[in-house]
């Protein structure tokens, strides 16, 4: 039967697929990945710098190698090797009872004031070979060094070994140290410590290609003659002990002001040096030792502006993994809150499901079905509702399509089913006309594209013996789960939405009833004025309406409904979007329900929050898990990262079977949950930080049709 209608006035911009305002949303993507490409280059510095450093002590052998290649004058030579003069290898070495004191390893907060406070009151001068993370870290104790007449080295930029390095990251390493030591001090240093070095004779092929190298970028390499050990905080005594020299040859004294605890070294050098300067020796910087043209000299403009720029970007790199920290620890923090408060919902929700609503509910049922281009899966969808145990009409609103929805639907002649009608209008106008035309008090309002179980409209209509209850919520199930990208939005369903809709009953703050499968009173629709058109998420906003006009909405697991899920990521994601941002819209829209009383209270304190903190902030933290995973795979110890991601996937596989089992779901499609962690989840993120974005923006979203794939059949 055909029933014809006064079309509603078409209102520019409100139809199905009309606009209010529809601006393209570039510039935030684009800021998006200049972020996005600024943190990972913040990042992979972080990294490098670090957690790429070499921790192990100066003095500890590393593995030993072939010496042939080095040649005689530099292993019989002094500790100062020029490897690229014209005539050849040259070495030098301090003068007949001169002492070179040299520190490694700094400059560090704690130990480098110390000891400059030592030399300056015993007035001795030393030289400091830096690292050059740790000049970036402290600028301002490199200044003091040079300020208070000592001469200062490189250590390289992270402490690596050079000697193992490949060729363009002994580059790097070199290039990095001079700039940091530039930026922070205004000067270059020619003089360079390798890391792991030791004596002239101990030298192997591959740290002589280092040297070598060293050599050709400019650089002179200062070994050492003397250990002091103290890396090995040996105890005073030994340090002193190890540091004096023994005869009258000049020596290169190695300590260290950073790198571990230094107390004894302090408290070493405050002894040696009175003691030598006594027994006759005299104490200097490398180059005033071996004679050498001032090697400090004032660094260039581009190599100063360079460093400052390293500097500045490593401090950034710093506090953005600072921020980046607690941000993982507030998504950890919120994930954890919500697996308890779902699961423990859910648990109680379970023990509460035989409750009984009062004396069964057998009045009839009008069943509202808006339609625009639903031909592939109208048919099944009303035949499964005529099919129903539970007396219905069964109202098929055309809403303007041009696929011929109303003719197939009109050529079957069922009994019980009305069509309308209507210019394309959206929706909301649908769903009104199909509420002014139903006999009904009780009313079921099914998407085109969903196909109920035979007791789906008995059960959900029951909850409606309570007069309090003013909608119900069905169980809405993915009908076409072929494929991950089914499976993964079925784990969805019954894992994310449905654990969620148990907790909302509980806590008497649903904030949707699905379009899909729901129940409403009429006259609690008549009330609050009926569908709204204001949002793209109409189900969400008419839900919210009817709690904050006092009524209950309650979820009924057993009323079931088939539902035809996205089958490419593109339609997924336009199905997402506009979910999303409706949500934001409609809650936007009921945000004085904060501040009210009762059931509306319920709603805004409860509901609202628990969108806000689950549905909004948690996924906008979510990629910080990601990125922590990737940088620690990188730079961390991969084996822990893995580790902690099976952890947490452990605790989403035994969430997802309880949820399974409370649905009475297969445990199969489980399988795919581990892949689901590496698109799909990245997806719907990136789908509420658009939402996010385009609210922010003030921007309208056309209304998009999903497709359709015939996938729908009447169940038996």
């Amino acid at each position: 039967m055909t029933t014809p209608t006064r079309t509603a006035p078409r209102r520019r911009g409100r139809g199905r697929r009309g606009t209010v305002r529809s601006v393209p949303l570039r510039t935030h993507w684009l800021l998006l990945t200049v972020l996005i490409t600024t943190l990972s280059a913040a990042l992979l510095l972080q990294g490098y710098t670090r957690h790429m450093y070499g921790q192990t002590a100066d003095g500890a052998a590393l593995s030993q190698g072939s010496d042939a290649d080095v040649p005689a004058v530099v292993h019989g030579g002094g500790p100062v090797i020029d490897p690229g003069s014209a005539a050849g290898p040259s070495t030098a070495r301090p003068s007949a009872r001169t002492i070179a004191l040299t520190f490694d390893d700094g400059p560090d907060p704690r130990w480098t004031p110390q000891i400059l406070d030592v030399l300056r009151r015993h007035n001795v001068h030393a030289t400091f070979f830096v690292v050059g993370t740790q000049v970036a870290d402290n600028p301002g104790l490199a200044r003091r060094i040079l300020a208070e007449g000592n001469q200062i080295g490189i250590h390289t930029f992270t402490h690596t070994d050079l000697g193992s390095a490949a060729p363009w990251r002994r580059s790097l390493e070199l290039r990095e140290a001079q700039l940091a030591l530039a930026g922070a001090t205004g000067r270059t240093s020619s003089l360079l410590r390798p890391p792991y070095s030791s004596s002239a004779d101990a030298l192997t092929d591959t740290d002589w290609q280092a040297v070598q190298q060293a050599g050709r970028e400019g650089y002179l390499t200062v070994l050492t003659t003397l250990d002091s050990e103290d890396w090995q905080r040996p105890g005073v005594e030994k340090i002193l002990a190890n540091a004096t020299p023994h005869g009258a040859d000049g020596q290169v004294l190695l300590m260290h002001d950073a790198g571990g605890d230094r107390s004894q070294t302090v408290a070493a050098l405050d002894q040696l040096l009175p003691r030598l300067q006594a027994a006759g020796y005299r104490f200097a910087t490398v180059g005033d030792a071996v004679g050498l043209p001032n090697p400090v000299k004032a660094a260039g403009a581009s190599d100063r502006w360079q460093g400052e720029a390293l500097i500045a970007a490593m401090t950034a790199g710093d506090w953005a993994l600072g921020i980046l920290d607690w941000l993982l620890y507030a998504a950890g923090a919120v994930s954890v809150l919500r697996a308890v408060a779902v699961l423990v919902a859910a648990r109680r929700h379970k023990r509460l499901r035989g409750r009984s609503w009062g004396p069964p509910v057998t009045e009839p049922v009008s069943v509202i079905v808006p339609a625009y281009n639903e031909v592939a899966g109208i048919e099944p969808a009303v035949r499964s509702l005529l099919a129903s145990d539970h007396p219905v009409e069964v109202i098929v609103v055309d809403d303007g399509s041009t696929d011929g929805t109303a003719d197939l639907v009109e050529s079957l002649n069922l009994p019980g089913v009305r069509v309308i009608r209507q210019e394309n209008a959206g929706k909301p106008v649908a769903l009104n006309t199909g509420i002014a035309a139903a006999r009904s008090e009780l009313l079921v309002m099914v998407d085109g594209d969903t196909v109920f179980e035979p007791d789906a409209v008995r059960m959900l209509v029951q909850p409606f013996a309570d007069r309090r209850i003013g909608a119900v919520s069905g169980n809405a199930k993915v009908v076409n789960r072929g494929g991950l990208l089914g499976r993964w939005q079925h784990i969805e369903y019954v894992v994310g939405f449905n654990l969620d809709r148990r907790l909302f009953d509980l806590a008497e703050c649903m904030p949707t009833v699905p379009g899909a499968v729901g129940a409403f009173r009429r006259s609690a629709l008549l009330r609050v004025g009926g569908v709204g058109m204001s949002t793209l998420a109409e189900d969400t906003d008419l839900t919210m309406a009817l709690c904050r006009a006092g009524w209950r909405v309650v979820y009924e697991e057993r009323a079931k409904a088939w539902t035809e899920a996205p089958a490419s990521l593109g339609a997924l994601w336009r199905q997402r979007y506009r979910w999303c941002y409706g949500t934001l819209q409609a809650m936007w829209k009921h945000r004085g329900a904060l501040v009210q009383g009762g059931q509306a209270g319920k709603l805004g304190r409860r509901g609202l929050g628990y969108l806000l903190m689950f549905q909004v902030l948690l996924p906008l933290l979510s990629p910080v898990v990601d990125v922590f995973a990737l940088y620690g795979l990188a730079f961390l110890d991969p084996v822990r990262v893995i580790g902690v991601w099976l952890a947490f996937l452990v605790v989403q596989l035994a969430m997802a079977g309880y949820a399974f089992r409370l649905d009475r779901e297969r445990l199969g499609p489980l399988w795919s949950l581990p892949l689901q962690q590496f698109v799909y989840r990245q997806l719907m993120y990136l789908v509420v930080i658009q939402s996010v974005f385009t609210a922010v923006a003030g921007s309208r979203l056309r209304w998009q049709r999903m497709q359709r794939y015939g996938s729908l059949q009447v169940p038996r």
